[in-house]
């Protein structure tokens, strides 16, 4: 902290936040050190349903399509 890139994630993410759970992680923390050696130049970084999905900004083209794609696989 501070991220203005991750504030600015979720800002754009605000309207979809009853469509899935936001999980933030904090790589900074020792206990996260695997995603810090794997994400420290390329944040923020998203997973959607364990599977990555983007990084340094929110592609919402990309975001909505796997979004309505996992909703339908739990329809």
């Amino acid at each position: 902290k501070p991220c203005p890139l991750c504030d600015e994630a979720k800002e754009v993410l605000e309207p979809y936040k009853r469509r899935f759970i936001l999980q933030e992680v904090d790589i900074a923390l020792p206990e996260n050190s695997v995603w810090y050696d794997k994400y420290k130049y390329d944040i923020p970084v998203f997973h959607l349903n364990g599977k990555f999905l983007m990084k340094h900004r929110v592609d919402i083209p990309k975001f909505e399509e796997r979004l309505r794609k996992l909703e339908l696989q739990r329809e």
